[in-house]
């Protein structure tokens, strides 16, 4: 006859497994460091696969597309072809007045760093933890603390790289910090995540420090991980309480960290190979704008 009440595990023993077991874990984290990577070498086909849908309504809807949406498109396009290359001249005297001014100072030029792109195809589904998984990994030379940016500021910095994929990790994490200054002043500051996608703040920063809101952050360049100069956020708030020894500084990220698609890889201490091919193709468009600007001006006088 089976008793109806039937005595399992106690909970002191359990208690102490779980213990056990806990301990265990922390102290082999090290050495499961290789299998971890293994494991994500191998589970990089599934998340491929999970990427394939996104891929296929992309595709879609870039096939179904109408004819007058691709011509608006391609008109919105030559305009902004043609502002950013009147920018791009513009940046190239401005470049080239930088270098001699540094020249003057003895300063050191920041050359142009290699940059590779990298398409996101998994984002973090833990609340607590803020990443997103490129498509690029330690195949491509992708390294551990490697800085991220998109188009409109930084976005992280790798933390973990398998072979065919790499993990970054956000700057609104709440375990990232980026050493930043305000390009107002040159005040420098520690940017910590919050662990809100649009919000990071400044800590430890004394309450007579010269910090407004709408100042910009950028990175400073301190810790050799980030290269100087990359926008970082922008100042909302600034709260000084009496009852406090620091200011609350509160920021926002300027990268669109909660829509990204694109990134941009960096190797600060690689130049980029096409640095020369740019300058000509700068100084070919400007003789092509030159010449045609003579031509027309040649015509006009013609007709008058």
């Amino acid at each position: 006859m089976k008793p109806i009440f039937v005595r399992g595990i106690s909970i002191q023993f359990r208690l102490a497994l779980a213990v056990i077991l806990s301990v265990v874990l922390m102290i082999s984290n090290q050495r499961l460091e290789p299998y971890r990577q293994s494991l994500s070498s191998l589970l990089t086909p599934i998340q491929y696969l999970a990427n394939v849908p996104g891929v296929l309504l992309d595709w879609s809807s870039e096939t179904l597309a109408t004819r007058d949406m691709l011509s608006a498109q391609n008109k919105q396009l030559m305009r902004q072809q043609l502002l950013m290359s009147e920018r791009l001249q513009r940046f190239e005297h401005l470049r080239q007045e930088n270098v001699r001014l540094r020249a003057l100072l003895g300063s050191p030029v920041h050359m142009d760093s290699r940059k590779v792109v990298a398409e996101v195809i998994e984002v973090a589904s833990d609340p607590f933890r803020q990443y997103v998984v490129l498509n690029q990994g330690a195949s491509n030379g992708v390294y551990h603390g490697q800085p991220v940016v998109d188009a409109q500021g930084v976005v992280g910095q790798v933390v973990e790289v398998s072979k065919f994929t790499s993990r970054v990790l956000l700057v609104s994490d709440s375990t990232h910090g980026i050493p930043v200054r305000v390009t107002r002043n040159d005040v420098r500051a520690i940017a910590n995540g919050t662990g809100d996608i649009d919000d990071i703040e400044l800590r430890h920063v004394a309450k007579n420090t010269d910090i407004v809101a709408g100042d910009l952050l950028v990175t400073s360049g301190l810790g050799n991980r980030f290269p100087e100069g990359y926008p970082v956020a922008r100042v909302m708030n600034v709260s000084r309480d009496e009852g406090q020894n620091y200011a609350v500084i509160n920021a926002q990220p300027l990268a669109a960290l909660d829509r990204i698609r694109y990134v941009l890889l960096i190797w600060p201490d690689e130049p980029a190979v096409d640095t020369h091919l740019s300058e000509h193709l700068i100084k070919q468009s400007v003789e092509t704008q030159l010449g045609s600007n003579s031509v027309a001006s040649t015509a006009n006088g013609e007709g008058q």
